[in-house]
């Protein structure tokens, strides 16, 4: 007696649920997504040949405008709120005078120890005001920090 073989069967698989969890993925990805917020003050920052990458938590930020006004940002919401008052704990930075520049360091510091200082100024920025946040620096004594700057391409 002869065999008779039946043919095969092909097999399909179903490529729903992977499509589904692509577009979780996808959707998760896109509202957790941080973006680069919105800055109160656009500066024009010179350029230098060196390169070290910022941290990107715990950043004290200190710029300078080419007016020579002095603006003072923290990257916590909660510690902005803190040091310049609930109604300003969503901006990026508020403006500081040059007397009141130590103690709202000071505070700043014991909010949050861990805070990286960064000063950033405009290319254009008088001398003056530079000098005078390296002096408050020194004299609240935060004698390690970064000054930003854009990297030289040529």
């Amino acid at each position: 007696m002869p065999k008779i073989k039946k043919g095969r069967v092909g097999i399909r698989m179903d490529m729903t649920p992977m499509v589904d969890v692509a577009f979780l993925l996808l959707t998760f990805f896109m509202l957790t997504t941080q973006f680069k917020p919105h800055e109160d003050v656009q500066i024009d920052l010179p350029v230098s040949h060196s390169f070290i990458k910022l941290p990107e938590s715990n950043i004290l930020m200190i710029t300078i405008t080419k007016e020579g006004k002095i603006f003072v940002g923290v990257d916590s919401q909660v510690l902005l709120g803190k040091l310049f008052g609930e109604e300003n704990k969503f901006r990026a930075s508020i403006e500081v005078e040059k007397e009141n520049l130590e103690s709202v360091l000071i505070r700043a510091r014991i909010g949050n120890p861990r805070l990286r200082t960064v000063v950033k100024g405009d290319k254009q920025a008088p001398f003056g005001p530079v000098e005078d946040v390296m002096n408050v620096l020194q004299k609240a004594k935060i004698t390690k920090f970064n000054l930003v700057t854009d990297l030289d391409k040529s």
